[in-house]
């Protein structure tokens, strides 16, 4: 059995800078908090999102049971926000993929109201080979689409905005974010059809991580691939000619009554999400997601730097336990 799990670490950043916590016993609090829920996770590996500091990465690594654990950051980043993917593994593994430019065929999107369009993600997809105890390899891309909270430019002085000058402003802002989001979907997409290769049923292969909206969400069933199969409907246990192609989000498989990842002005959200190809469906029998605390998740705003000093994570922890391969 493995057990590999996606979460949003919200900010992990060594103390002192502009994004991570202000004091050292702020941020070993929160080492300690995401420590203990990595721990009771069981997870072997874990793909990761806002890793500010690799070296913060390496902290949280060495506070974790059962190690050694392995890490991995990706490269691609936005300078002004340095928030990247990455994994944690206490299995075996090799990078095999770490890319941000979107696809060949698809435009630049705009971002803004003026400067140059965009044809990169803000924060990079990467990819490692994972070997299982058993010794089959498993195929990992970790994602962290555009954020549906808003930023806007920055007015007198500098300091960053989020609140709007008006609604017509807010709406341009939410149309610039749902066109990055899109086209990293399609991204990740690519990234999974070069890994699929139309082999779904024989390859092992999982898409995760923080995709900043719903499983019903128009960027989401992007990541799917051919439609017709999704877990809950009457083709999902059916063979079809678009298994090969296709990746289920196991979303349906969570209990109800966990089935979100975080709180957002009062409204539960699942926006972190695990697909995997056929050939791993019938080994994912027990998904679930975890949070820290007593008091679970807290509900989050629209201004990221209120929990500057807040312990572990705004997200809950999402985890797969994939029962034994078939010989």
């Amino acid at each position: 059995m493995t057990t590999v799990g996606t979460w949003n670490l919200e900010n992990l950043f060594t103390p002192g800078g502009p994004f991570g916590p202000t004091t050292p016993d702020a941020y070993e609090a929160k080492l300690a908090g995401l420590a203990e829920v990595i721990t009771a996770s069981g997870a072997d590996v874990l793909a990761v999102q806002e890793v500010g500091e690799p070296a913060a990465l390496a902290e949280l690594a060495g506070r974790l049971e059962g190690g050694p654990w392995r890490q991995a950051t990706s490269g691609c980043f936005e300078d002004g926000h340095p928030i990247r993917v990455g994994f944690l593994s206490r299995l075996p593994f090799e990078v095999v993929a770490d890319t941000a430019a979107f696809p060949g065929a698809l435009a630049p999107v705009q971002r803004a109201d003026e400067g140059a369009p965009i044809s990169r993600m803000g924060r990079g997809v990467l990819a490692v080979r994972v070997t299982e105890d058993d010794g089959r390899d498993l195929l990992l891309a970790a994602a962290h689409l555009k954020s549906k909270l808003l930023s806007y430019p920055p007015g007198p002085g500098g300091r960053p905005r989020f609140q709007p000058r008006d609604e017509g402003e807010r709406a341009r802002v939410a149309a610039y974010a749902l066109y990055r989001r899109t086209a990293e979907a399609v991204t990740v997409r690519a990234l999974a059809d070069r890994f699929l290769a139309g082999q779904g049923r024989e390859r092992r292969v999982m898409v995760m991580g923080d995709m900043n909206d719903g499983p019903e969400a128009a960027t989401t069933q992007i990541l799917l691939g051919p439609p017709g199969s999704e877990l809950g409907t009457p083709g999902a246990d059916r063979p079809d000619h678009g298994d090969g192609a296709r990746l289920w989000n196991l979303a349906p498989r969570i209990p109800e009554g966990e089935r979100y990842s975080r709180i957002y002005r009062g409204r539960r959200e699942l926006i972190d999400h695990i697909l995997v190809s056929h050939a791993l469906l019938g080994r994912a029998g027990d998904v679930g997601t975890l949070r820290a605390g007593r008091d679970g998740l807290p509900s989050v705003t629209d201004d990221p730097a209120a929990r500057r000093d807040a312990p572990a994570s705004d997200h809950a922890l999402l985890r797969v336990r994939l029962g034994a391969a078939q010989p």
